[in-house]
């Protein structure tokens, strides 16, 4: 087999969301800072391309970087690669670069219980591992500070009318909507719909709502649109459906951690949720991540809240991704028929 560039890949998912693992092939990108070499990756677009285009990837796919930490307290640092961004931190992706590095011996594996630091460009997230039998059971992270944007303001989206919505960041920014007010059920067979709806919100509130981070100015923009399912209490927590929809037209398989965590946020900001309490938010498919609030926070002088998001991980396959040096697609291709639903 002929190849000019061969790049090591460890396959995982977290409850159902794809988050491969590259652990060998790729030099660390240049830069003093992860969040730096991940400024990097997104403008060069050479690693993101070869990853996540077909006939390699798809828009289905993400990919994490591992790379050397920059903080002398991380055991490890990665980067992630989403279909159109590049984002500070992704809850199913932390839980799936956790997975790897433990399921795969690259970080020794201790049980009952590994604990580590990962540094993810925005920040570091501590991790517990429950373990058995040389398996990570379940990955619980607590992620980088989260809050809660603007609250109950109007949207107005093509097509649709005003909308009534709050946007809150989790590790990536959101805007959130009200699933049940638009008429889902956060069902697999609404999946298309949510997507095609999702991305044009997600649209409209970056063209009339907008958002920047307080202390990152560089992350400027909502990445996401969360339909939020109704609040339900069963016994000592909250639970709701939520599905996330993904630029450029894809829905989250896993109930996303960062939308867990944007969602916390607002419900602190409202009064709705404390210090300990707990929320089980449902995925489209049904798989679960369980969100807890740490403890308050402060972001740019405003309040916020640490949260934990806690789900499992699963590699399914090793890869060698090559390149033939006589592929006319070097960086790989999109179709419209898959990569963009609106």
């Amino acid at each position: 087999m002929r190849s000019s560039k061969t790049i090591h890949v460890i396959s995982c998912h977290a409850e159902g969301e794809v988050g491969d693992v590259i652990v060998g092939g790729v030099a660390p990108p240049p830069d003093d800072t992860i969040w730096d070499q991940s400024r990097f990756i997104a403008k060069d677009q050479t690693l993101r391309n070869f990853v996540l285009n077909e006939p390699r990837g798809g828009v289905f796919r993400h990919v994490n970087l591992l790379v050397p930490p920059k903080h002398s307290a991380a055991d490890a640092a990665f980067i992630i690669m989403e279909p159109e961004d590049t984002p500070p931190m992704s809850g199913s992706n932390s839980i799936c670069v956790a997975t790897v590095l433990l399921d795969s011996g690259i970080i020794p594996m201790t049980e009952p219980v590994t604990e580590l630091v990962l540094e993810a460009p925005g920040g570091l997230v501590r991790v517990r591992a429950d373990c058995k039998d040389g398996k990570a059971h379940r990955i619980t992270v607590e992620n980088v500070a989260s809050f809660a944007d603007r609250l109950s303001v109007p949207l107005e989206v093509e097509g649709v009318g005003s909308l009534t919505v709050d946007t809150a960041y989790g590790g990536d920014s959101f805007v959130i909507v009200d699933a049940a007010a638009l008429g889902f059920g956060i069902c697999e067979d609404e999946a298309a719909d949510i997507a095609r709806l999702g991305v044009r919100i997600t649209n409209a509130a970056n063209e009339q709502l907008g958002f920047t981070h307080p202390e990152n100015p560089d992350w400027d923009h909502i990445s996401f649109c969360l339909f939020a399912g109704a609040l339900s209490r069963e016994k000592d927590h909250l639970t709701a459906r939520a599905a996330v929809a993904i630029q450029p037209g894809k829905v989250d398989r896993s109930p996303t951690g960062t939308a867990l965590s944007a969602r916390m946020a607002v419900l602190a900001a409202q009064g709705e949720m404390g210090v300990g309490d707990k929320l089980v938010a449902t995925s489209i498919i049904g798989s679960t991540f369980t969100g807890q609030i740490v403890r308050d926070a402060k972001v740019g002088g405003r309040a916020a809240i640490v949260p934990s998001i806690s789900g499992r991980g699963w590699i399914t396959g090793v890869h060698q991704h090559m390149l033939d040096p006589s592929d006319p697609w070097p960086e790989g291709y999109r179709l419209k028929d898959t990569w963009g639903a609106s």
